[in-house]
């Protein structure tokens, strides 16, 4: 028997700080709900909206892997290891902290917001030598199937982390079905709508709902409407 939990839209956490709106699927700064500290590995899911010109100053992060996934706009990444780039939508950017990083990252327009997702991810090896990466992906290559862009293998599409986890990205036409197996039985799946609508193993979601399962070897979706999301597979830490 499988194990479910919703978080929708309406019941993450919010901060609005005026330079920054951000919604919390997970306890994050001064949002904390003790139902709702992880799920499995992942640890942090922020949906974060930057206001032009404005950012996150330089700050330490360690043993921690972090994914920036860009929605809109362009981000502005600096850190102590001597990277300077920029993230838009179609890119993937990834940290492995290890055993620490001090990073800023600034909406690189004066003239509208940047808008993009950061997740951390739990890893399975502490301590480890700090390293980034980013890639550019064709979103055309997730149109009704399922795109890569994560997982724990350095010779396997998209980046890698030291998790045994696999993230995809998918855009599905209205009535597509679609399988996603999971790689591990002893993983869950995280899913996360960015828009539209669909049936996930029979949940109802809608635009920005986060749906987690373990216990299960596959997620059936059904998309009810034109749908983009994200598929996090993590192991189910104790």
């Amino acid at each position: 028997m499988s194990n479910t939990v919703i978080h929708t839209a309406q019941s993450r956490g919010h901060a609005n700080h005026g330079w920054l709106n951000s919604y919390h699927s997970f306890s994050f700064a001064g949002y904390y709900n003790p139902q709702r500290l992880h799920f499995g590995a992942l640890r942090v899911l922020n949906d974060d909206e930057v206001a032009a010109g404005m950012g996150f100053g330089t700050h330490p992060h360690d043993n921690m892997e972090i994914i920036s996934i860009p929605l809109e706009g362009d981000l502005l990444h600096k850190d102590n290891m001597g990277n300077s780039t920029v993230i838009k939508y179609g890119d993937v950017q990834l940290m492995s902290a290890g055993t620490g990083i001090t990073h800023s990252e600034y909406n690189k327009n004066n003239d509208r917001p940047v808008k993009f997702l950061q997740i951390w991810i739990i890893p399975n090896q502490r301590n480890v030598s700090p390293r980034y990466d980013q890639m550019s992906l064709d979103p055309n290559d997730r149109h009704n199937t399922l795109q890569q862009i994560i997982s724990p293998n350095k010779n396997d599409a998209g980046l890698w982390l030291h998790q045994n986890a696999w993230f995809h990205l998918s855009k599905l036409e209205k009535n597509v079905t679609l399988t996603y197996n999971l790689k591990d039985k002893n993983n869950g799946v995280y899913l996360f709508v960015l828009s539209g609508g669909l049936m996930a193993n029979g949940q109802t979601l809608n635009t920005r709902d986060g749906f987690g399962i373990w216990n299960t070897d596959a997620l059936i979706l059904e998309a009810t409407l034109e749908t983009e999301l994200l598929i996090m597979e993590v192991p189910m830490l104790n």
